[in-house]
């Protein structure tokens, strides 16, 4: 890769906690109109890599190496020497969005401050500008919308169309795609593409192939902080030369076979005519559902059509705006379990995993020896619960969440992405321990996913939700 005129170019880059290295050197450079895709194991270091280049590791870490972004050279272990180059020649979309945005703001004055703070622009302009942005994301009706008041992939949308605001040629993305629907996933792809289409350049994690295969460029693959294959993208994804790449592309599941549905148990709870409004408007109404024990239900839809909104529902957190929900004595106060989509919102945020775990453990009156089989199905150490929810990435935090709700051995498991943070692999073998702790607990599973492959091969039965159904059944 020639490197004279290179947006950004990387030299023999490390991360370092104390002596223990969690990312063996690595170099590259995109010159204008390059794009990067970093595919690699859960914990790999991809995020890592992101961290390190924009100058924001996690308290703890030091980086080593060398970093040129445009004529502005400086040491990995200088970040503050790339501070002033945010938002002006260098972006970051972060991989838990709903952290990164202000819940006291809304989206239209968040994606307006860039322009108005950066570039100087006057706020009317700078509105237009953000509302501009939003609109392109099929965003345009949330603008006048808090945080709190979307979709985790609303909030991945927002911001996308924040981290565009500022106009920086270079822009880093973290799984940008990650629990989008097919529509947003091609909206997001577009306005990512339109960075290098534009004379910029991009680098991409993504456990996504299909977001892979569309973004092309260059392809680095991590596994345990070593980059273990390096290349043009599409040429690597057609012929891998390395056995991890290979078991990569393998686990994508477009090639799972479908589960067997076991025997249903007995009647967990009956929606009839169930409906929800929020905000003024239906999310669903007209919904029919009945569920038994160990029985597997699918549940898709767009970003914001109501499907945590179902789940709140069906939890008993939400009372419904129409409609009656019978719900089974055996659905007692702490019977039925919801995974958040959000996993890092779910934890205590100055706590080490192992006191949320073991809070768990105590509760429910399980053993030491349950929650270490449950760590080694999930490809956890138990070492990783010694640190805090900022100090694991999010594909292991959102199988320490998984483990969290298997520990209880719930009647109902309401599932929001549960794999949407895990590479391919991680992501098949954690799905498989789910669905086979269900089968063994008689715990009814509802998997809420964008993927269709994934709810074909987990799902019999599948309930759809398009966000302007008067009628719906599963």
């Amino acid at each position: 890769m020639t490197r004279g005129d290179a947006l950004i170019e990387v030299r023999d880059l490390t991360v370092r906690q104390g002596r223990t290295v969690l990312l063996e050197p690595l170099s590259f450079a995109l010159q204008p109109g390059q794009v990067l895709v970093v595919m690699g194991g859960s914990g790999a270091g991809k995020s890592l890599l992101l961290q390190a280049v924009i100058g924001n590791l996690p308290t703890g870490l030091s980086a080593g190496g060398e970093i040129s972004i445009g004529t502005q050279r400086s040491a990995a272990a200088d970040p503050g020497a790339r501070r002033p180059l945010w938002g002006r020649a260098i972006a970051t979309l972060p991989q838990e969005p709903m952290l990164a945005l202000d819940s006291l703001q809304t989206l239209a004055q968040q994606a307006a401050a860039v322009p108005r703070h950066l570039l100087g622009q006057p706020p009317e302009r700078a509105l237009a500008h953000a509302q501009q942005l939003l609109d392109q994301q099929g965003l345009g009706g949330a603008g006048a919308r808090y945080p709190w008041q979307i979709s985790g992939g609303m909030a991945q949308r927002a911001a996308l169309a924040i981290s565009r605001a500022g106009g920086a040629p270079l822009l880093l993305a973290d799984e940008p795609t990650k629990g989008l629907d097919e529509a947003s996933r091609a909206r997001a792809l577009a306005a990512l593409l339109d960075v290098a289409r534009e004379g910029g350049a991009l680098v991409v994690v993504t456990h996504d192939l299909r977001v892979a295969e569309a973004l092309g460029g260059q392809m680095l693959v991590l596994r345990g902080g070593e980059c273990v294959e390096q290349g043009d993208c599409i040429e690597r994804l057609a012929r891998p030369r390395h056995a991890f790449t290979q078991s990569l592309i393998a686990a994508d599941p477009r090639h799972w076979p479908a589960l067997p549905q076991p025997a249903p148990g007995a009647e967990l709870l009956r929606a009839e005519g169930l409906g929800l409004q929020r905000g003024g408007r239906w999310l669903f109404r007209g919904l029919d559902l009945l569920l038994h024990a160990g029985e597997r239900l699918a549940v898709l839809g767009p970003s914001g059509a109501g499907k945590s909104s179902l789940g709140q529902l069906l939890m008993g957190l939400l009372p419904p705006t129409q409609g009656r929900l019978v719900r089974s004595p055996r659905l007692g106060e702490l019977a039925g379990q919801k995974l958040y989509q959000d996993p890092v919102k779910a934890f205590a945020p100055q706590l080490p995993l192992a006191r949320a775990l073991d809070d768990v453990r105590r509760r429910h009156r399980r053993s030491e020896a349950d929650l270490a089989q449950l760590l080694d199905g999930l490809g956890l150490a138990p070492a990783l619960l010694q640190r805090r929810p900022d100090a694991v990435s999010g594909g292991e935090l959102q199988r320490v969440a998984l483990a969290r709700a298997l520990l209880t051995r719930p009647a109902l498991l309401f599932a929001d992405e549960p794999s949407s943070r895990l590479d391919l692999l991680t992501q098949r073998s954690s799905l498989e321990l789910l669905v086979r702790r269900c089968a063994e607990q008689q715990t009814a599973l509802v998997l809420v996913t964008h993927d269709a492959d994934i709810a074909r091969a987990l799902a019999p039965r599948c309930l759809r939700i398009d966000g302007t159904s008067e009628a719906l059944a599963a």
